[in-house]
Parts: C-alpha cells; structure tokens; sequence
C-alpha cells in the first residue's frame, strides 16, 4: 500500500468512529508505520482546573498508536495495551499526535507516540505512549 492509500483508508476508518469525530479529531498524516492526528482545543475538552482531561490526551495517543501500527498488522488491528506519562498539562490551541511503528512482528507492533500541545504556535511535548497493536482474525 502507498501512503496515499493508507492515508485514505485512515480518514475512512476516522469518519466511521463517531466518538473521535465528537473530539474533533483529523489526520495530519499518515504513511506506513507512522501517523500524526491533531484535535484543535476548546472548553469542551477540559476539566475542572482549565486544562484538557487526561482521558482526551490518552485518547489521541491512543490513535496515534494504532493509526501508525494498524497499517502494519492489517485490516481489524487493535491496541492490545499502552502506557502513557502525562509531562505537562494541556492547555493551549490544540493537541498533536504523531505515532511510529519501533518493530513489528507477524501478530504485534510496538509503537511510541508523542502528543504535544501547541501554545502560540510552538509545540510542548504533553505526554508520551508506548503500547502493542495486535492483528486480529476478521473472519
């Protein structure tokens, strides 16, 4: 597959999930092995000190994730696990994601992802990821 087919099968699978829709969450890019997905940040996203709800971060890595090792393990993969450290808050005009595939295997990848907030235009490293995407049976 081209990074152009996997690019378009990415934004398919993002207009199909109405959760990551509800977040206002858009691929940057994709290509093999890697990702980068954004969600622009508003009241909506944040909790009760101003700053955006861990569960949205560890949500975005999470795509980033299995965006970029999706691709790798074919079609119906999956985020087996991950882990996330939380650096800084989220606050600021939105959130980046970029994932990358750091091996793979026949049934599993493991990937990093990295989720910086954008504050006046320079991006600040929020969190990292690691996790496993598993391939699964679909049939």
């Amino acid at each position: 597959m081209s990074d152009a087919e996997i690019e378009a099968l990415g934004r398919k699978i993002l207009a199909a999930q109405p959760y990551s829709q509800s977040l206002g969450t858009k691929i940057v890019s994709m290509g093999m092995g890697r990702a980068e997905l954004c969600i622009p940040i508003h009241d909506g996203l944040t909790q009760h000190l101003h700053m955006v709800h861990g569960g949205v971060i560890a949500t975005l890595a999470d795509m980033a994730l299995a965006f970029a090792g999706g691709p790798i393990m074919g079609e119906g993969a999956v985020t087996q696990e991950f882990k996330i450290n939380f650096l800084r808050p989220g606050k600021g005009d939105r959130l980046i994601a970029r994932g990358m595939v750091v091996a793979s295997g026949r049934t599993q990848a493991v990937v990093r992802a990295d989720v910086f907030v954008v504050v006046a235009g320079e991006e600040r490293l929020c969190a990292t990821a690691q996790g496993t995407i598993a391939a699964v049976k679909t049939s």
